[in-house]
């Protein structure tokens, strides 16, 4: 059963759904005789407890005469339970079909009410888990329904009723219920059980209703989402191309093994990539192997010192695998203990192997109960997968912020995490559209992220900004319109997945965030020589474009003939800049923080002028970079002037991103859907003279932007 966190999504959740028939309707006198259980794996039904396809149920003497008018209910008389055990001693079968991070059922303040009297008459530990109930997660996702009867919901929701009033068929039909209000919860904004926690703890008449009829407390306020232990946080904060050999060693697969072993020998390396010519041109992992030196080993135990004579390419291992050198070192080290390898290659943003990674390279790295993030997003096999891959995301920034490590780096590792996740999607995407008919992707294409993803500045509160791109096709062509239900497919997996659709409909399911290579570089061509500051909303974010699927040599050509063409048009860039808005005063008078409700946005104060005026000069003055940090550097370079103004963007930006980061946490903590808000009476007074100075910073922003737009 996966770890469950506060972020864990309700998409993704492991839950046990239970469900109790009883002598009475009076948790102070009932006691129960039958329970029923039914088990959601990964935000799927997976049957009884063993895993099976049938709910797990189990009859009990309560030891007292059942009275008529119950049994009329449930249909279970002194008869049916005479032979039964009694609650004692089934105590130990119960608490493991019970056994959970999260128990749900519908009303379940009755059903907890009972067991905790249960389990105390028979001496044994009670220790509740944590909790959902189905009728106040209906009442929050739905507050005008007529009623909220298990009945009511079924109608609803089209789910199908087991045997009503049975322990295991209510428990099923919970289960369904729960299933079906998943979807209906996170359009209401509820995407996670600290969230679902929260939302339920709002619906006061009903529980105030439910307390006075002697109900135990159905859902406990969000428990604490730290981590249980420390990381190490090395791997998250140095990527794959600090630690790899390059460049990458070939050898022909028609060489002697001995001629293997000597190089290796003599290079001091644990493995060779082969390669049909064995020239160390630019290769595919498709279309390379690896031998290593415990390859040689084993050609040797098999077929002694003849071995030898073998050519590498007998004993070498195909295909390659691979990790990007952009990524963290998290992922290769996860990646060698899932695959069982000790050496990956080393691939750049084109697809050749441009290097390689061993484990001895990664020794130091290999805290693995510390590896919180694996690869687990690359293999999702569906949605669920994908969410319960994601949620761990939030535990990960946790960690790292409470490591001392800085919001831009935790940034970094969100964002990467952010565009493996969106390959997935894609891929899933694809898979999905072949299973439906629609058949294979009719060109090469690529997708892309944008905005902060793009950039790597990416924190716990975003949506979708993305992106495609295809060989050839006109718009509302043929081509169009398999990508643009592929755009669509992806829009809707991210969605599911935990990252809301982008509400500003920068998406590539839209047609103005889709097209050709030809349409792409007429659309940039209007956006640069005569759009109209109207037609440029959002524009902006294509200048942080980074493809992370497909054929990507495609995103990265159009992404920098864009740069080409803009540069030196100050009159596009500042359109560009207005475009984006002018930041709103964050300090008022005397210098005090502007809050409303006790917040301040710290994006529409100051961080998203930052990155909008760092774009739009890097844009002008052809400092052909993504990130805020970088085009800010290269335009210091450039001595155009206002380098100490500069310097000070710097560092707001990244007082910021630290505040941002923390109060995401910790929202996420207290069941709150993360924001660019932050609290400002939580600030430590150090953090507190950190934000004003950050403010202070950005409130010359516009005609700083406006002055070294013009300048050469």
């Amino acid at each position: 059963m996966a770890a469950i966190g506060n972020a864990t999504a309700l998409a993704a959740l492991d839950a046990v759904v239970v469900d109790t028939e009883t002598t009475g309707l009076d948790p102070a006198k009932a006691w129960i005789v039958e329970i029923g259980a039914v088990r959601i794996a990964g935000g799927r039904l997976a049957g009884g407890r063993l895993g099976d396809a049938s709910p797990w149920c189990i009859l009990l003497n309560p030891d007292v005469p059942i009275p008529p008018e119950a049994a009329k209910i449930h249909g279970i008389a002194d008869a049916a339970v005479a032979q039964a055990p009694r609650f004692s001693a089934a105590v130990s079968d119960i608490s493991a079909a019970l056994d959970s991070t999260v128990l749900i059922g519908h009303s379940i303040g009755f059903d907890l009410a009972v067991l905790r009297r249960e389990f105390a008459r028979a001496g044994a530990a009670w220790q509740p888990p944590r909790t959902l109930c189905t009728q106040l997660l209906a009442e929050v996702a739905a507050p005008g329904l007529a009623g909220y009867s298990l009945e009511s919901l079924s109608a609803w929701l089209g789910v199908p009723m087991g045997v009503r009033h049975s322990a295991p068929g209510d428990a099923e039909t919970t289960a369904r219920v729960f299933l079906a209000l998943v979807p209906k919860l996170r359009e209401a904004g509820i995407r996670t059980l600290a969230e679902a926690e929260r939302a339920c703890r709002g619906r006061t008449a009903t529980l105030e209703g439910q307390h006075r009829a002697g109900w135990a407390e159905p859902v406990q306020a969000p428990g604490d989402a730290r981590p249980a232990a420390r990381i190490d946080t090395y791997p998250y904060r140095h990527r794959v191309a600090d630690v790899m050999s390059a460049p990458p060693r070939f050898t022909a697969p028609d060489a002697p093994l001995a001629d293997a072993l000597g190089r290796m020998a003599r290079e001091r390396v644990s493995s060779l990539f082969v390669h049909p010519d064995g020239s160390g041109r630019p290769a595919r992992p498709d279309e390379t192997g690896i031998v290593t030196e415990r390859d040689v080993l084993r050609a040797l135990a098999d077929g002694g010192a003849q071995a030898l004579t073998r050519p590498v390419g007998d004993v070498a291992s195909r295909p390659l695998r691979t990790v990007p050198a952009a990524a963290f070192c998290f992922l290769a080290i996860a990646r060698m203990n899932r695959r069982g390898v000790r050496h990956l290659g080393v691939t750049d943003a084109a697809g050749f192997v441009t290097g390689a990674v061993s484990a001895r390279d990664l020794l130091r790295l290999r805290a693995e109960s510390a590896i919180a993030l694996g690869d687990a997003i690359e293999e999702a096999a569906g949605v669920p997968e994908l969410a319960r891959a994601w949620s761990h995301m939030c535990r990960v920034a946790a960690a790292l912020l409470e490591d001392g490590v800085s919001g831009r780096e935790v940034a970094a590792v969100v964002s990467r995490q952010l565009c493996a996740l969106t390959a997935r999607a894609a891929v899933l995407a694809e898979n999905l559209m072949q299973e439906r008919g629609d058949g294979p992707p009719p060109c090469a294409y690529a997708f892309a992220v944008l905005g902060s993803a793009g950039r790597g500045e990416s924190l716990l509160a975003m949506d979708q900004d993305n992106a495609l791109v295809f060989a050839e096709g006109a718009p509302d062509g043929p081509q169009d319109a398999w990508f643009a239900k592929l755009g669509s497919h992806v829009a809707d997996i991210l969605h599911e997945a935990g990252v809301p659709y982008c509400k500003g409909g920068v998406m590539a399911k839209n047609p103005q965030w889709r097209g050709s290579v030809a349409t792409w570089r007429e659309r940039t061509a209007h956006w640069i020589g005569r759009s109209r500051p109207d037609d440029l909303l959002a524009v902006d974010i294509f200048f942080d474009m980074l493809g992370v699927h497909g054929d990507t040599t495609m995103t990265e050509t159009i992404w920098r003939e864009a740069y080409d063409a803009a540069k030196g048009q100050s009159a596009f860039a500042k359109r560009l800049a207005d475009a984006a808005g002018s930041i709103t005063p964050g300090l008022g008078l005397f210098g005090r923080i502007r809050t409303e409700q006790g917040r301040i946005d710290v994006k529409r104060s100051g961080l998203f002028g930052v990155v909008s005026a760092a774009r739009a000069l890097a844009i002008c003055h052809h400092v052909v970079e993504r990130s805020t940090p970088a085009r800010l550097a290269g335009i210091r370079s450039l001595d155009i002037g206002g380098k100490d103004d500069l310097v000070g963007l710097l560092d707001a930006q990244g007082t910021f991103l630290d505040l941002l980061a923390a109060q995401q946490v910790q929202d996420l903590r207290d069941g709150i859907s993360p924001s660019n808000a932050i609290e400002v009476r939580r600030l430590a007074r150090r953090d507190r003279e950190r934000l004003v100075q950050a403010l202070q910073a950005v409130t010359h922003l516009n005609e700083l932007t406006r002055d070294l737009l013009f300048r050469d």
